[in-house]
């Protein structure tokens, strides 16, 4: 109740800051630079993807306001579509012409926030891709620590280690953690260890890993990155001083961001800091890292084994398999995770998905779309798949949103055909309109301007026909699009 007052005395609101500009490439095939692992639905509990579920698990503490999204150019409007599917206005999505890590972007949030408000604001730092368990235990842990953020403390939250885990950092407290004793000062950080020093650490009840959730007054942050490195304070106000609004998003200037030193806000504050504080959550808190991490927080049977989509297994133990598409089945494996999607298969043991990453730097090294591109592609307007395709033949299909359309285009190397397989499909060819209705077809010639529209309440699905000289997506002169692409 005491912490609860606290916000209540305050008038300082609590903005979520989520940071959504990961590749998720651990997570490879499912989850690629196209449509990486924050906009996958992973957790069992519910139907929400994982951006999703970092707001909605906030819902219920006072001040809280909308958040504010940082992501890359190409996620746009993925982030800007699953706000809106929780009914979720961000206060602003800021686009990230390039990945310089989490201190440049922490930095533009806090400068954003500042800005936009007359207060001084809470930031909540978190990130697009962790499981929690227990939303209200999180929740409690915010409230908790909000106290020494309003006396200006840089609060980091640690997750008491229960294995040798190489791929976090480690934070050592001057105080055991506990539900009783939830706060200390830090004493020092430690980065990701090897696997004999891990295996010491865990051992030490003064240590606890590192979850990348932060809260902090926004004039704090602001004054230790100055401190510490003030090119990057430098860099990201004159980055926003030439902000662009483009619909829900936030552009700016990437010739000055660029500049900015690619470098985390652990190296760059926090291991320096004298206002370091580690907050104790025991809340379910899991990175999901790699498919081993997916395994471990699901649903088993009696041998270990977790089984998600046309899957069947016999005579194994302790595997993870997924399928998208195929009857994908395990006999005989034991410690196998087998993911299936439309375009690539992974059957990797499981204790050795850590290198997954590895495997798709090599894969993009050897020009295999494969590594970042998805089967399914979205776009604004909706999604499309590729079924088929030859040098000069491919085959999509392609879903509309109600009230949705595709930009004025043309082609100059492929010709269209569309069948409408579901709903009511408005079609514009050189200025002339044609409505087709389930099971009718339609030819668009290449060079032709043309345009097709969901004016419907329900989803238009049609399969798209292309045949020509060049198939790329690069094919397209736009001439007008709702979304403001070129």
């Amino acid at each position: 109740m005491e912490a609860i007052q606290d916000i209540l005395n305050s008038k300082a609101n609590i903005i979520p800051v989520i940071l959504a500009g990961g590749k998720g490439s651990r997570l490879w095939p499912l989850s690629r630079e196209s449509y990486p692992k924050q906009f996958l639905k992973l957790n069992e509990k519910n139907n929400f993807s994982l951006l999703q579920n970092t707001y909605l698990r906030l819902k219920g503490i006072k001040r809280l306001t909308a958040p504010i999204i940082i992501c890359n150019e190409e996620h746009r409007f993925i982030v800007a579509e699953q706000m809106r599917e929780i009914k979720i206005k961000p206060k602003s999505i800021i686009l990230e012409p390039v990945s310089r890590n989490t201190a440049p972007a922490i930095a533009l949030a806090a400068l954003k926030a500042q800005k936009d408000t007359s207060s001084d604001p809470i930031l909540l730092i978190l990130s697009a891709d962790h499981i929690i368990d227990n939303s209200n235990n999180l929740k409690d842990t915010i409230l908790y620590a909000y106290k020494y953020a309003q006396d200006g403390r840089l609060i980091t939250f640690g997750i008491k280690p229960d294995y040798p885990e190489t791929g976090f950092g480690y934070i050592e407290s001057f105080e055991e953690l506990s539900n009783i004793k939830k706060a200390s000062k830090i004493r020092k950080f430690i980065e990701k260890p090897n696997k004999e020093l891990a295996e010491k650490l865990i051992k030490d009840n003064l240590y606890s890993w590192n979850s990348g959730i932060f809260l902090f007054k926004s004039s704090t942050i602001i004054k230790e990155i100055d401190n510490y490195d003030s090119s990057i304070i430098k860099l990201c106000s004159e980055s926003l001083k030439d902000e662009i609004s483009d619909l829900e998003f936030q552009r700016i200037n990437g010739d000055k961001f660029k500049k900015c030193p690619d470098i985390s806000i652990d190296s760059a504050v926090m291991e320096k800091t004298e206002l370091g504080t580690v907050t104790y959550l025991d809340a379910g808190w899991s990175d999901i890292g790699n498919w081993k991490t997916i395994w471990e927080k699901s649903k088993k049977d009696n041998f270990g084994n977790s089984l998600n989509g046309r899957t069947i297994i016999k005579d194994s133990k302790n595997c993870y398999l997924r399928s998208d598409n195929r009857l994908t089945i395990g006999l005989g494996i034991n410690n196998i995770a087998v993911i299936e999607t439309r375009d690539a298969v992974l059957v990797a043991d499981i204790n050795s998905v850590q290198t997954i990453k590895e495997l798709v730097n090599e894969l993009d090294k050897k020009n295999f779309q494969e590594a970042k591109i998805n089967n399914k592609i979205y776009r604004p307007w909706g999604n499309f798949t590729n079924l088929e395709e030859t040098d000069k033949c491919k085959v999509k299909k392609i879903e509309i949103k109600p009230g949705a359309r595709i930009s004025l285009q043309l082609h100059n190397h492929r010709s269209e055909y569309w069948v409408v397989v579901s709903g009511i499909a408005n079609v514009e060819i050189d200025g002339k309109l044609k409505v087709i209705k389930e099971n009718e077809s339609i030819y668009i010639p290449k060079k032709c301007k043309h345009r097709l529209s969901n004016l419907s309440k329900d989803p238009l699905v049609i399969i798209e026909i292309q045949s020509g000289s060049y198939l790329g997506e690069d094919d397209i002169i736009r001439f007008d699009d709702m979304y403001g692409r070129n």
